[in-house]
C-alpha cells in the first residue's frame, strides 16, 4: 500500500504530519509492501481556496490512502473519486500516525470534517 502523508520538511518518518493537505509544502509517501518512501513537493500549493487538485499535488504518483490533519471538501472529493482513501492524523508524526493506521486506529475523514464546513472537525 502507498501511502501518502502532508508534511511541512522532509524528516524521515519522524516528520510533523502537516494540519492541511492543500497547503502542505510536501508529502512523504511511504510504501509500506517495499518498505520505501519518497518525498514529492506539493505541485499544486498556490491554488485558488477551494481548487486543490490533489492528484497534481502529489505529483500523480499512485497512492493509496492519504493521512493528513485537515482537508477540503473538494480534495476529498477528488480523492476519494480516484480511489484514495483520506483517513485522519490523530498523531503527530507520520511513524505514529502510519502504526496506528497498520493498527486500524485511524479514523477516515467523511464530508462532516472538512475544513469549511459549518461545524466541520478541521484540524488546523
Amino acid at each position: 500500500m502507498r501511502i501518502c502523508f502532508a508534511v511541512e520538511q522532509d524528516q524521515g518518518i519522524e516528520s510533523p504530519v502537516y494540519g492541511h493537505f492543500g497547503s502542505a509544502p510536501s508529502f512523504i509517501i511511504i510504501d509500506t509492501d517495499g518498505n520505501t518512501s519518497k518525498t514529492v513537493t506539493n505541485r499544486d500549493v498556490h491554488h485558488a481556496h477551494g481548487a486543490c487538485n490533489p492528484l497534481m499535488a502529489v505529483g500523480r504518483e499512485q497512492i493509496d490512502a492519504v493521512v493528513v490533519g485537515g482537508i477540503g471538501g473538494g480534495a476529498l472529493m477528488k480523492l476519494n473519486a480516484a480511489g484514495v482513501k483520506v483517513f485522519r492524523a490523530e498523531a503527530p508524526t507520520v511513524k505514529d500516525n502510519l502504526d496506528m493506521l497498520n493498527e486500524g486506529r485511524l479514523l477516515q475523514v467523511s464530508m462532516q470534517q472538512t475544513c469549511g464546513r459549518r461545524g466541520g472537525g478541521c484540524a488546523h
